[in-house]
């Protein structure tokens, strides 16, 4: 058994490396675009079955970031960004915690010569690429958003406070430490979720190889709970950044 920090290469696509890590996002990507056509198509005016489920469960989230947000249209316009983040989050959790973890993969000999395996299943969000990626593009938006509901001087105004304003000179260093919290957020977002799915994955992958019988179940099962966990974290922080951002400073 060898444990990589860093995603493992499975093979070459072109001059693309295609890592076990962007297999698993790739598959989960294609699966919920399919699931998701899938259930538009048999949407019906007059819902039955599944569909009151689904719709019950959409309205408790959009009434959930509601309460976020204080501000139903905001919470209706905001919902596909965050639930996407939400359900690919969690699937991409969950799939790397399917059987086959850390034992099913390519042979491969490591630079000591001992033969290792490269598994097939590694959770998305255990690669660091990734989550430093997700993070980028969340902070970008949460920016964009709050340049678009206050202006551009208006969100400067957040953070470049000039010196003899009352209190004086307090709120330019309360200015300056609110940016550097905005490039902090990027951290924050990615190694929370890299840190806390990664260590799953190595606990698994070490309690199956030491007792591979009953004994991993129960941390299997937690492990399925911290992948929700975590996915509902990085969605509800989301919502929350967005409705700080479109906040202004004087409030």
């Amino acid at each position: 058994m060898e444990i990589s920090i860093a995603a493992e290469k499975l093979f070459m696509l072109g001059a693309l490396p295609v890592t076990n890590a962007l297999l698993i996002g790739a598959i989960v990507s294609v699966l919920l675009i399919l699931l998701t056509q899938k259930v538009l198509a048999s949407w019906k005016e007059v819902p039955h079955g599944v569909q009151n489920l689904l719709e019950a469960a959409v309205d408790g989230v959009v009434s959930l970031l509601e309460g976020i947000m204080q501000d139903r249209a905001m919470a209706r316009k905001f919902f596909p960004l965050i639930a996407t983040i939400f359900l690919f989050i969690l699937f991409s959790n969950w799939a790397g915690l399917l059987p086959g973890l850390g034992t099913v993969g390519l042979a491969h000999e490591n630079a000591a010569g001992h033969a290792t395996i490269i598994p097939f299943l590694r959770s998305t969000s255990a690669d660091l690429n990734f989550t430093l990626g997700l993070s980028l593009a969340v902070v970008l938006m949460i920016q964009i958003t709050g340049i678009m509901a206050l202006g551009i001087r208006g969100y400067a105004a957040k953070f470049l406070i000039a010196p003899w304003h009352k209190p004086y000179g307090l709120g330019t260093i309360m200015g300056l430490l609110e940016l550097v919290s905005e490039f902090a957020k990027i951290l924050s977002f990615a190694f929370r979720l890299f840190g806390n799915v990664f260590a799953g994955e190595i606990l698994l992958t070490v309690m199956l190889h030491l007792v591979p019988y009953f004994v991993p179940l129960p941390f299997l099962a937690l492990e399925v709970f911290v992948g929700f966990i975590q996915a509902a974290v990085f969605a509800m922080l989301t919502a929350v950044f967005l409705k700080m951002a479109t906040v202004p400073a004087e409030h």
